[in-house]
């Protein structure tokens, strides 16, 4: 079979694999090809044959011998023939069979290797390969397929030897040089600066034409300052007072008809608000979160801070949230009343400390009143600080409990001179009227603006 060496051949297999190449060395069993093509895409090794096996050969297609004496010497500098288009895959393919010289011989007259099937060749079948009159006029024209040769037919595999030095580039550019040309080329006579000078200003569509006077950031005086001061997040200072002072206000409050059942509601709405945003707001409360619902835990003690907290946890039941009550049962008329409304809503209500769960997501703390000189719970204590869940203390004393650590405190009105054991404090409205203030000697300016909480922060000397 020595007399098939030197064929271009295009072969397809069991596999749908096709290969094309120059037929190298033939045996009734193993054809080997040079400069081979797989699919349209050359091989990675091109300095060894490919080898074929007969039994795999479906269809073998002779193509055309290659001349050891050209007729004509031409040079034609192409680039590495990418995936890409069936027709640029085959115009590829011709191109680099035709490199070392034209064809010769008929095409596919001669008697076929004596394998399995017949030669079958089609003269269409690699039509853009072929050389013909249309393509006479296509080779001074700029086609796509060679602009997408030009584009990206540059190997992949390249790497950059080194870094670009962009300090090292950036020092050859002298901007001073540039800004000082620029300056003196558009250089105004002193005349037309004055009267620029002169030129009222524009305003933005968010500026203020209309001038305001200076802000005062003391808006709340009381009648003695003996303690510390706090700072809102704009700036205004909010004056601590005294015991005295607070229950003085809140016996005017209860007079004018503000009583305790408003303030507890009031306050019950800000520690709801106040633990919705500890738990994750909306991310967390989201229908499609439900395998990780959050739960509350609520320590109320005998005492108006006990129905403060159950009021609490009722509000936030209201929400969703899984609340759980833990109360020390008591005679208060505010506790029972709060009580039997929170049950109501089928939440768990707990006397015994081994019936609290062992984790949760939020712990409200709501034992301690200020008269109470802050009573000791130890085994809510220990519970509390194996749980590890953050704590909000709802208007704790102002010393602080014993054994407890709030993260977070929810006080009334106007803040006591808080110790620092009892965490970030906030502040609620109790939207308490200013003719009110005004009858125990306060000056008060509103310092919430558009917010129902807000934050305090220790103000600095």
């Amino acid at each position: 079979m020595a007399h098939w060496l030197g064929y271009l051949v295009s072969i397809k297999c069991s596999n749908n694999v096709s290969y094309q190449g120059e037929i190298v060395a033939a045996t009734n069993s193993v054809i080997s090809l040079n400069k081979s093509f797989c699919n349209g895409i050359p091989c990675s090794n091109q300095n060894e044959p490919v080898k074929i096996r007969a039994e795999d050969i479906v269809d073998l297609k002779l193509i055309d011998k290659q001349s050891t004496s050209p007729q004509q010497s031409s040079i034609v500098t192409i680039a590495k023939p990418l995936a890409k288009k069936a027709s640029q895959r085959s115009q590829s393919l011709s191109e680099s069979a035709n490199k070392p010289g034209n064809y010769s011989g008929p095409h596919g007259r001669s008697k076929p290797i004596e394998i399995e099937q017949k030669p079958n060749f089609n003269d269409n079948f690699f039509k853009n390969g072929t050389p013909n009159k249309k393509d006479k006029n296509i080779k001074g024209k700029w086609t796509k397929g060679w602009k997408d040769e030009e584009c990206f037919g540059s190997p992949c595999v390249e790497e950059i030897s080194q870094d670009f030095d962009f300090e090292k580039n950036l020092a050859l550019f002298n901007k001073q040089a540039i800004w000082d040309q620029l300056n003196s080329n558009n250089q105004k006579p002193d005349i037309i600066k004055q009267a620029e000078a002169r030129r009222p200003t524009k305003y933005r569509h968010d500026e203020n034409i209309i001038a305001s006077g200076p802000v005062t950031y003391r808006q709340i005086q009381v009648p003695k300052q003996d303690y510390c001061e706090y700072v809102s997040d704009e700036g205004l200072i909010i004056p601590c007072i005294s015991r005295t002072l607070r229950s003085k206000l809140f016996e005017c409050v209860d007079k004018a008809g503000l009583n305790w059942e408003r303030r507890i509601e009031l306050m019950g709405r800000a520690a709801t608000e106040i633990s919705i945003q500890l738990l994750g707001g909306g991310h967390r409360l989201n229908p499609h979160n439900f395998h990780q619902w959050p739960t509350v835990v609520v320590l109320c003690g005998p005492n108006r801070q006990g129905a403060m907290g159950i009021n609490t946890a009722r509000q936030l039941a209201s929400h969703g949230v899984r609340t759980i009550v833990y109360w020390i049962p008591t005679s208060n008329k505010d506790v029972e009343r709060e009580l039997s409304l929170f049950q109501l809503t089928k939440c768990p209500v707990v006397t015994n400390i081994n019936d609290l769960p062992t984790t949760s997501d939020l712990i409200i703390l709501a034992l301690c009143d200020e008269p109470d000189d802050a009573k000791s719970y130890v085994e809510l204590s220990n519970w509390t600080n194996k749980n590890r869940a953050p704590v909000l203390a709802l208007d704790p004393p102002s010393a602080g409990m014993p054994n407890f650590n709030p993260k977070f405190s929810l006080l009334p009105v106007l803040p006591l001179s808080h110790s620092s054991s009892n965490g970030k404090l906030y502040l609620c409205n109790l939207g308490i009227p200013q003719s009110i203030f005004k009858e125990v000697g306060i000056k008060y300016k509103s310092p919430f603006g558009p917010k129902f909480v807000i934050p305090l922060y220790p103000k600095n000397n």
